[in-house]
């Protein structure tokens, strides 16, 4: 099967600053593929560069098998690679229909701003997400961290994405709402979305991902899918740059 999107030994340098170094990797449909590391590891700048809002020093990128160029997130957006940032980059004084709309606003044949049309359809995304929404007029800021991260999701699902890049989603959620978000992350799995996710807690990589990327210093220092390894695995790549010297023979009495 083709990937959705590949990058292919990506680099990313400032000056003399290796941030990236030559990294590979791949995304399949209905796949999560959690990219790994402390900060400064150059995951996020990775992430940066297939979402648009960064060039690469040099590398290609490919979408469904074909090679594109992205000179800025609209060029991404528009092969269906949408960016969930960790902050969510929502305006706090607008409502849940203006938020998932904005920049993109639906409009009547005669250019004005079509409000009823962007309230029907951010009701109906929103209650495929979340069937429990229901503050669409109250201004964001009034909203919960998890009601918050159903719009830039929803936002996401609106515009079809087909690749979607999750920073930390859940890092300021409390446990019911981490385990919502989490129920949608494996909702677009099962619809074939492919996600991208960047994330420090454990418990969700080895609950939602089906493979992992682990970068050290820009570099990548393992790719494997979640089975192959534990949680003390994925620290010791993190912080040493290499897999625990009992890896090979414990995988190898694991296959027996």
């Amino acid at each position: 099967m083709t990937p959705l999107v590949e990058m292919i030994d990506i680099e990313k340098h400032f000056g003399g600053i290796h941030a990236v170094n030559g990294v590979s990797l791949d995304l399949h449909p209905g796949e999560v593929v959690g990219v790994l590391g402390h900060n400064g590891a150059g995951k996020s700048c990775l992430m940066r560069i297939l979402s648009g809002a960064m060039r690469a020093s040099a590398g290609e990128i490919r979408v469904g098998g074909e090679k594109v160029e992205f000179h800025s997130p609209h060029d991404a957006r528009s092969f269906g690679i949408e960016t969930i940032y960790q902050t969510l980059a929502l305006a706090d004084h607008l409502d849940a229909p203006a938020n998932l709309f904005l920049g993109r606003e639906l409009r009547t044949r005669w250019g004005n701003l079509d409000d009823k049309r962007m309230m029907e359809e951010a009701r109906k995304v929103l209650a495929r997400l979340n069937p429990n929404f229901r503050n669409l007029s109250d201004a964001v800021s009034r909203l919960s961290g998890g009601q918050r991260q159903v719009i830039a999701i929803a936002r996401a699902v609106y515009f079809n994405a087909k690749v979607l890049i999750m920073d930390e989603p859940t890092a300021a959620l409390g446990p019911a709402e981490t385990a919502m978000v989490g129920k949608l992350i494996k909702q677009l799995r099962q619809e074939g979305v492919g996600i991208f996710l960047i994330s420090h807690d454990m418990h969700d990589v080895f609950d939602l991902c089906d493979r992992i990327v682990i970068m050290n210093r820009g570099n990548s220092v393992g790719s494997y899918r979640i089975d192959e390894v534990s949680k003390d695995d994925v620290l010791s790549l993190i912080i040493k740059g290499s897999l625990p010297e009992d890896w090979t023979q414990r995988n190898r009495e694991r296959l027996q």
